[in-house]
């Protein structure tokens, strides 16, 4: 661990607290929500289909943001359902919008359509970030997917869904260069621990996503006795 990092990271507003989790009971999700808004993380993401729960438990004034994901986890829907899905969970009363965009018109070629969906939603007038799922794009659509994000107005950039990523570093690592700071980069993938989590803000990642918010913060006030 970084000796003079702890102090100026202000940690509570870089972590997004996930729940996603099918399986959890109610009331383990409410507790989840609970030390969320109680540590003052900066956003929660549950399931779609706990949002209304969670917008109950979380109120609109609070700091910590209600995260809509949209075509989680790999973005494979017929745009008219992203879009309708998108337009629901903002009249459900999330904050944001985490979007997984149209990698197939990517994959063919069809750059202008990619951004077209993306700027559709980023209309609905809440912010957006955009899921690139980087181990699977080519270095080219890589650059066109970020281009083409900032270029329609994205809030930040998350490098991959979640599944199968140990150690997101390398990635956080790409994305500051390819992005050049113009937008918010979000690190999600097997973060567990307060030492991976200075790491990635050292490396440019501006939101840490987390199962583990709560044992992240407890590791950070043991290390400040």
């Amino acid at each position: 661990m970084k000796a003079n990092s702890l102090d100026s990271l202000d940690l509570n507003a870089r972590i997004h607290q996930a729940a996603l989790n099918p399986h959890l009971d109610q009331n383990s999700f409410n507790d989840i929500c609970d030390a969320s808004t109680f540590l003052g993380f900066s956003g929660f993401c549950p399931n779609l289909n706990r949002i209304e729960y969670a917008r109950k438990r979380i109120k609109s004034n609070s700091t910590t943001k209600l995260i809509g994901l949209i075509a989680f986890p790999f973005g494979d829907l017929p745009y008219s359902i992203k879009l309708k899905t998108a337009e629901w969970a903002a009249a459900q009363g999330v904050d944001e919008f985490e979007v997984v965009p149209n990698f197939s018109a990517l994959n063919e070629g069809n750059q202008n359509l990619f951004a077209e969906e993306l700027a559709q939603i980023c209309n609905l007038g809440l912010p957006v970030r955009v899921i690139l799922n980087m181990s699977q794009l080519s270095e080219e659509n890589l650059l066109l997917a970020i281009e083409s994000s900032i270029e329609v107005g994205v809030k930040g950039l998350q490098n991959c869904n979640g599944f199968g990523i140990k150690s997101p570093s390398n990635q956080i690592r790409r994305l500051v260069n390819l992005s050049k700071k113009r937008c918010e980069l979000k690190a999600i993938g097997g973060i567990r621990s307060l030492d991976q989590t200075i790491d990635l803000v050292e490396e440019g990642a501006s939101i840490i996503g987390t199962t583990h918010g709560p044992e992240i913060m407890k590791e950070a006030k043991q290390w400040k006795k």
